[in-house]
């Protein structure tokens, strides 16, 4: 059984920088046991003034993009010629199946695994995405105040985790590839619409002069997009992971928009919003997960299943009678 420490422990831990204590803390916040919960909540709140100093990047991309290699790329830039502090988190609902989490982007990460200014998390097994995106941004919280100056959220699953991710951080960014079929490869019109910066990744070698074609194409349709709220306008670039070329310049993008949002009050009246987002969706899963936990609920609920899987009864109906009782 692993130790428990006090929220001064952890507390101190996280503040000092120290890895371990910062996974181990973590780890508290994941848990789904009442009396860890209660101590996250306190060890968030001590660390919560010293959250909220990095920025936050969401990185998304179809499958064979080079996720994890681009992401090692930017991020050894980051913490070898930048100076800054990393930490790499994941949203991964498709582990809710497997039992598994992404430990393979971890291994795939070797050289930005074994950094000193690096920290990656991979995405906790076996939970919902609305259990793994509060378990992310409270990780994020705990990064951020252990030192981490810009944070890394990576979308493993598809589908709604995009829209997850998006509502957590300041940027984000698509990665594409060229020469895959659709140009626009089954992403949905709605990711393409989060997308502050979309990277053709490997684009070297042959591909090179496809990546660039690709990337006329995705800045053409991507303006016939409205403004954004930010009043940013998405760039479109290419990448190779593998040459190094064009890496520096997607962190350089992130810096131009981080200062123009900064400068218009977009950046934090973002982050407000976000937070109180949070909080709706947060008494939103407390009072369902309350609800479910009720012995009478869990009496009657096979029943009232039963008779909407037979038409027995209307789906509205069956809610209305288990919330009444």
């Amino acid at each position: 059984m692993a130790k428990r420490f006090s929220v001064s422990e952890y507390t101190d831990g996280v503040l000092s920088g120290n890895r371990v204590m910062l996974s181990r803390a973590i780890t508290l916040v994941e848990s789904t046991l009442p009396s860890d919960q209660a101590l996250a909540q306190q060890v968030l709140d001590a660390v919560l003034p010293h959250a909220g100093r990095s920025v936050r990047v969401g990185i998304t991309g179809v499958p064979g993009v080079g996720k994890s290699t681009f992401i090692e790329a930017l991020g050894l830039h980051l913490v070898n010629t930048q100076g800054h502090r990393l930490a790499v988190l994941a949203v991964d609902p498709s582990s809710q199946r497997s039992g598994g989490s992404i430990l393979g982007d971890k291994t795939r990460m070797n050289l930005l695994a074994a950094h000193p200014q690096a920290f990656i998390r991979p995405s906790p097994a076996g939970r919902s995405l609305g259990g793994v995106t509060r378990a992310t941004r409270e990780a994020m919280a705990l990064c951020e105040a252990a030192g981490h100056d810009v944070i890394f959220v990576e979308t493993v699953g598809v589908g709604q985790s995009e829209t997850a991710v998006h509502s957590m951080v300041d940027f984000f960014l698509l990665l594409m590839l060229a020469g895959a079929g659709d140009e626009l490869q089954g992403i949905k019109k709605g990711i393409m619409e989060m997308a502050d910066a979309v990277t053709i990744t490997k684009a070297d070698g042959d591909n090179e002069l496809a990546s660039r074609r690709a990337r006329r194409e995705y800045q053409n349709a991507l303006h016939l997009f409205p403004l954004a709220p930010s009043a940013w306008s998405p760039v479109v670039t290419t990448s190779s992971a593998l040459t190094g070329a064009g890496v520096p310049e997607v962190w350089a993008i992130v810096e131009r928009y981080v200062q123009q949002t900064q400068a218009s009050g977009y950046f934090q009246r973002r982050r407000q919003e976000q937070n109180l987002h949070w909080l709706h969706e947060t008494i939103r899963e407390t009072l369902e997960a309350h609800f479910f936990a009720r012995p009478e609920v869990q009496q009657h609920l096979p029943a009232v299943q039963q008779r909407v899987l037979s038409g027995q009864q209307s789906a509205f109906g069956a809610a209305a009678e288990l919330l009444g009782l």
